[in-house]
């Protein structure tokens, strides 16, 4: 996938930020004994959503552009960007995606990490004309801070989607959405369902995954020719999903702006590693 980079402030910033956030509290093991990872604190959370709340006239431009660069008159602009009258329109929520500890995990079954990862916070926001962005969250420098906004409002809807209780997470690489429920991997959507089918228990996944990304991980031949930075140098094959590195980081291209951090306008269409 190529990445447009455009300038809004006169200068182009590029972000990479560790999905790993300091979490407060350790993984542990759910009823079926599956490592789940450790939640956020109700003070992350708050404020995440606070940081959220702080950017909504950054999704009013994000809205008044239609996810795209912010392009002729900026008072005509500022106009749009207040007629699109943003909110918050759902419960801000931390978004998991598959952890590399356990796709690095050699074991038969993959119980030495939890399957994934918190990678961020979502709150879904959505504009006077219906459209919806998610504005995503994470810690940097210490705070909360906005570090991307994407169409659509995937990180909540299937996090409200899930069964009680069950841990939901991404497979960034194929855009693969899953929870786990009492020790198995089940599908919450038509690419997880290609992947997994109708679900498999976690150490099935867990070998599922060791033979699409092992080799891909940090520290690989693969990380070191420089192709695990995030986004591969093209875009993959349609016919392949396997050729995407598993890092511990979210590559996102944007702009600087103050009081909101670096925000990466565009939901990829592409993978999202």
């Amino acid at each position: 996938m190529k990445l447009t980079r455009f300038s809004v402030t006169g200068a182009v910033v590029a972000v990479a930020f560790t999905t790993a956030l300091a979490m407060s509290g350790a993984a542990h093991a759910d009823a079926a004994g599956t490592a789940t990872p450790a939640a956020p604190t109700t003070t992350d959370i708050a404020a995440a959503r606070d940081a959220a709340v702080g950017a909504l006239g950054t999704v009013g431009q994000f809205f008044a552009s239609g996810g795209q660069k912010p392009q002729g008159d900026a008072r005509q602009l500022a106009a749009a960007a207040v007629a699109a009258a943003p909110r918050l329109d759902s419960a801000t929520v931390p978004i998991y995606y598959l952890d590399p500890a356990f796709v690095a995990d050699p074991s038969a079954t993959g119980s030495a990490a939890p399957v994934s990862q918190l990678s961020f916070m979502a709150t879904d926001t959505v504009s006077a004309a219906g459209a919806h962005a998610s504005v995503w969250t994470a810690q940097v420098d210490g705070g909360w801070k906005v570090v991307n906004i994407a169409s659509g409002s995937d990180e909540t809807t299937y996090t409200a989607k899930a069964t009680a209780g069950a841990e939901v997470f991404k497979e960034p690489q194929i855009g693969a959405w899953y929870q786990v429920v009492g020790g198995r991997v089940l599908p919450m959507n038509e690419t997880a369902r290609a992947s997994v089918g109708n679900g498999m228990t976690v150490a099935q996944y867990h070998q599922l995954v060791r033979g699409r990304y092992a080799d891909k991980l940090p520290g690989s031949a693969y990380d070191k020719a420089g192709l695990a930075g995030g986004f591969q140098p093209q875009a993959p094959n349609k016919g392949s999903s396997n050729n995407v590195p598993l890092t511990g980081g979210l590559a996102l291209v944007g702009f600087s702006m103050a009081g909101v951090g670096a925000v990466a306008w565009r939901r990829a269409k592409a993978h999202r590693v």
